[in-house]
């Protein structure tokens, strides 16, 4: 019964959170859409509240709505003056106190993980951590740069070593370039190997076929 039990368990365990974590997503923007409803509720005319009223009514309401504005706003700054309003809106935050401080930190290592010509999570290699002789899986995040790089004698590194099985913590590294070895695994897999502890193994790398030598031929002639 407890072999069943825990086969049954394991199979039903990665829907069931995948489901409770979609409607957490769901019901979380839902809220702030009845929020924003709420809000224009109450500027709007008494004849208009009753419409905006029965938007908040709809589940997944919020998600779409959330959808639709990033795909717009996407849209909007891919050109060259919705990238100048950016501008001008970052300058607007940068000169609040309090607030600049987390909205450039955020928009800074944002800009970093998902832009598409930053170098964060680009390679999986593996280090000695943290003490040698023992190993673990770190993700190169740039190269150390300013008055740090001024102190490092030869090729150094940043790294990202997280920790398991909630990846979004971790330590920062700068270590040599030839302490590091790299990993053929992407990142995805590298993830997973994280995340499952060790369970989910990425596959080894296919070595490649050798090319077959033709009947008859020399192996010790050259050409």
């Amino acid at each position: 019964m407890k072999k069943y039990l825990i086969t049954g368990l394991l199979t039903w365990l990665p829907l069931a959170i995948t489901v409770w974590v979609l409607l957490w997503v769901q019901g979380l923007l839902d809220g702030m859409f009845r929020v924003v409803l709420r809000v224009s509720a109450a500027v709007l005319p008494a004849s208009a509240a009753e419409g905006v009223a029965w938007l908040g009514q709809w589940p997944g309401l919020g998600v779409l709505v959330m959808v639709v504005l990033m795909l717009l706003t996407g849209i909007f700054v891919a050109n060259i003056f919705g990238q100048w309003w950016v501008r001008q809106w970052d300058s607007l935050v940068s000169r609040i106190p309090i607030v600049k401080s987390i909205y450039s930190s955020v928009k800074q290592v944002s800009d970093t993980l998902f832009s598409s010509n930053g170098n964060a999570f680009r390679e999986a290699v593996l280090v000695q951590y943290p003490h040698a002789g023992s190993w673990t899986i770190a993700f190169v995040t740039g190269k150390p740069g300013g008055e740090v790089a001024a102190h490092l004698q030869g090729e150094h590194v940043s790294l990202y070593v997280p920790t398991t099985p909630n990846p979004t913590s971790g330590f920062f590294l700068m270590m040599p370039r030839s302490a590091i070895h790299p990993l053929d695994m992407s990142v995805d897999e590298a993830l997973k190997y994280i995340i499952s502890m060790g369970v989910v193994v990425p596959p080894s790398p296919t070595p490649p076929a050798a090319h077959p030598r033709p009947e008859g031929a020399d192996p010790n002639r050259a050409g």
